[in-house]
Parts: C-alpha cells; structure tokens; sequence
C-alpha cells in the first residue's frame, strides 16, 4: 500500500507540472503573434459603416490634427472627363462656367487638366488647376445646378468647386475616390506651403525618437502653427451664418431707404415708357384715342414709303430700330425726317415691334377666339357684320387705332404694283403682330392661319367695318 501511494504521487505531480510547461511554451510566443491575436478583436476601419462627411466631421478631423493615426493615402485615379464649375475662388462668389476637364486624383490633390495628354500641357504651359483636399469638404448638391450627379468640393480656403459626369456610375466612383482622399489626408503629414518639407505630426509619440534636436526643438512653433490653422478655420465656419445675416440686414436697410417709382419719376430720373405699355394706360397718359407714336410712324410712311418695293416685308436694320425704341421711351419730341430715319424700313419696323410688345394684343385676348369663329361663317355679308360687330364691342383706343391703321394698309394696297405688297402678304405680316391668343395650347400653326385671314378679311372690308364711306 505505501509503494502503491509513493508511485501515485509522482503521477499527481506531473500532470499540474506538464500543464505549467505547456502554459509557458504558450506564453514563450513571440510577441508578433500575440499583437496578430489582439487586432483580430478590434474593429477594422473599413468595417465601419461609412457615412457622408459633414462640416462638423471636417472640424473634428481638424481637432484630431495631433492624435494618432497612420493611414495609408488612397490609390490615384486619373482619365476621366468631368464637368467642372469654379463658383468660388477663396470665398468669392464667380459666374457658374462649365468647363470639361480630365481629372487626376493623387494622394491629397485633385488635378484637373484642360487636354488629356497631361505631359503635352505641361511642356506647353498648359493650365492645371489644383485643388488641396486637406481639410475639404465634399457633398452631393443637386439644387446648385440643373444637371444631374453634381456634387461639391469646398477647401480649406474657402473655393468651391462643382463637379458632374453624365454617368451616374463615374460620378460616384469620383465622389468615392475623392471623399476616401479627403479622410485620409487629415492623417498625412501636413505639408508647409511654398515647401517640399513635411511637419511631423507625431514626432511626440513612439517609434520617433531617431528625429534630430533641430526637429524637436521646432515641433512647438509647427504645433502653435497647426493650432492657429485650426482656430482660424473654427472661426471662419462659425461666422458664415454670422456673415449671411448682416449681408441680410444690409439688403433690407438699402431696400427700405431706396426711392419709390413715384418719386423717381417726378426727378425725371425714370420716365414712362411708350414701347410694352399697354394701350389703355398710353392713350390716356397721352390724353388721345390713338398713340402718338404709332400716328408718327404712319405720317412718315405715308410721305416717303407707299411706293418702296417690299414695304412691311423688308426688315430694317435691328440695331437703329432699338436705337430709334430707346429714344421714344426716353424723349418726348421725336422726328422722323430726320436723316438718321432716312430708312422708311426702320420706321415699319419699329412700328411692328410696337404692336408686338403691347402687354395685351391689339385685338384683346378675349376677341380671339370669337373673331376666329366669325370668319368661319359662309355667308359673305353675315361675316361683315359678326367681325364689326366685335370690333365695334372694343375699347375705343383699340377702335380707332385699329380704324386708322387698317385705313392706312388700304392706302399701301392701292399702290401694290409699285410696292408688290398684296392683301395676302400683308395679313402674313400683320395677322401675327396684332393678335394671338392669351394660352398657346400648341397649336401655333393652327392659330397662324387664322390670324392671317381674320387680319386680310379686315382689310378687304374694311371700308364697310370701319365706315370709311360715310362722312
């Protein structure tokens, strides 16, 4: 019994002594392993859900300057023709100009090339813009352009640019690629401008203790200059709302001190306007039935133009007729015979424009569609009398400024062999320009052909519309 009990004891012995070995071989592993054993239970980055950078992100990251981390920079990306506008150039706003580029993505720029051949435009001189993704913000914004996958890049100094591809697949490959670049610069050394030399951000910490003493002994000036960086882009956000409400208050103030249209109009500084007036309010500004204007033009036609091949077909010169507009809404007195209107072209032309600027037509919206039931009539004199009786129905500016001006077309027909102007011809230039209908419901051509005939039926019978028979 006592050898049974010493040969157990050695047994009991060993099994707690092999346990003690194999748990320091275990614990013998090299230290590689072990720091393999303990990543594997912390959350990778790229299992993170990934979320849309904001401007409180970008802050963040801005705080972060001096923390730890070392991530890689992402790959390049470079080849594809995107749209790019420039609307701000560092906080000052710039017309919205679309422009395509080639785009090239390093590690913490994005280049943007006038021609694709980047080594052509180099040695040429080529322009290059470069856009510094440190600190930038990037966001997708579909209500600052009417084209589709637009998004935004905003720097560190204030320039925004907007980018868009056609293809909503290269777009987002882009904004992907470009918003990975915008967090992994945060990360990177920070560049001294106008400098090849990098800033350690992390000389303080392990691993960096081969830096030289010149190194260290400026790592608080770089820190107060990375400090300063960053307060001064806190401040520059936080006063962007700050900004916009004074811009505000300043508009209002101006808005309330600026003369009314009244005022201005008795200093003389804005008078009233003849040409887009409408023909009620002319009339009686001027105190007559028909415009002065369209009396003038008629006079003048009347004396020089009756036998001039083509008139009211020949177009005048666009640019004396405005002149011609400008100064009949800015002076009272206005001269036909003088030689600048030598050209009686200019003179039907301004008179067209004239009737074709009148807020409502001269035959008024609502006669449109009656007159165009009117001239489908068969019977000859029952279509007189339903067109004259609509005539007769309108205002009276409109009534006696149609009365003379169709008088005066009848005066133009009597010398058609001359001027080669037929009844047809004139209701194709006029049937347009003095009426149309108030809603366009597509039917243009539709429409045309009866402005033409109602306006040529006039003129056919307008001495027994008008009673130019009568005395």
């Amino acid at each position: 019994m006592a050898g049974s009990r010493i040969t157990a004891k050695p047994a009991l012995l060993m099994e707690p002594l092999q346990g003690a070995v194999q748990m320091r071989m275990k614990s013998s592993q090299s230290s590689g392993e072990r720091l393999s054993q303990s990543r594997s239970m912390v959350l990778q980055e790229s299992d993170l859900p990934q979320t849309a950078i904001s401007r409180h992100r970008r802050n963040q990251s801005q705080h972060n300057v001096l923390g730890v981390g070392g991530a890689e920079p992402p790959g390049e990306m470079k080849g594809d023709l995107l749209n790019v506008a420039k609307i701000s150039d560092s906080g000052k706003k710039q017309r919205k100009n679309w422009t395509g580029m080639w785009s090239e993505l390093t590690s913490d720029q994005l280049l943007l090339h006038k021609e694709k051949q980047q080594e052509a435009v180099m040695k040429a001189g080529g322009k290059t813009d470069v856009v510094q993704l440190c600190g930038a913000l990037i966001e997708w914004t579909p209500e600052k352009s009417s084209r589709k996958n637009v998004f935004q890049i905003t720097t560190n100094t204030g320039s925004e640019y907007l980018l868009q591809a056609d293809s909503q697949s290269t777009a987002s490959k882009w904004f992907g690629a470009i918003r990975k670049t915008v967090d992994s610069s945060s990360k990177l050394p920070l560049r001294r401008s106008n400098s090849t030399e990098f800033l350690p951000r992390h000389s303080s910490l392990p691993g960096h203790g081969s830096t030289s003493s010149n190194t260290k002994q400026r790592n608080p000036v770089h820190r107060r200059s990375i400090n300063m960086f960053v307060s001064s882009k806190l401040k520059h956000s936080a006063s962007d709302s700050a900004d916009k409400s004074g811009v505000k208050n300043r508009l209002k103030k101006f808005i309330i001190r600026r003369p009314s249209m009244k005022t201005l109009q008795e200093k003389g500084l804005i008078k009233d306007r003849v040409f887009g007036c409408h023909l009620l309010t002319l009339c009686e500004r001027e105190g007559s039935t028909v415009p002065r204007f369209v009396q003038l033009c008629l006079n003048a036609i009347e004396k020089r133009g009756l036998e001039v091949d083509g008139i009211y077909r020949v177009s005048g010169n666009l640019a004396t007729i405005q002149k011609l507009r400008f100064v009949v809404d800015q002076e009272e007195a206005l001269d036909l015979d003088q030689s600048q209107w030598e050209d009686v072209h200019v003179v039907t032309g301004a008179l067209k424009m004239f009737f074709r600027e009148l807020p409502e037509p001269l035959f008024p919206f609502r006669s449109f569609q009656p007159l165009v039931e009117a001239i489908k009539i068969k019977e000859p004199g029952q279509k007189v009398q339903a067109v004259k009786k609509l005539i007769q129905d309108l205002p009276k500016p409109n009534q006696d400024t149609m009365k003379l001006l169709f008088t005066h077309l009848h005066r133009v027909l009597g010398f058609s062999r001359k001027n080669l102007m037929s009844t047809q011809g004139i209701g194709i230039v006029f049937g347009p320009t003095l009426m149309w209908p108030e809603l366009d419901a597509g039917n243009m051509a539709f429409n045309m052909v009866y402005q033409n005939q109602i306006v040529e039926f006039i003129l056919i019978e307008s001495p027994e519309i008008f009673n130019l028979d009568r005395k």
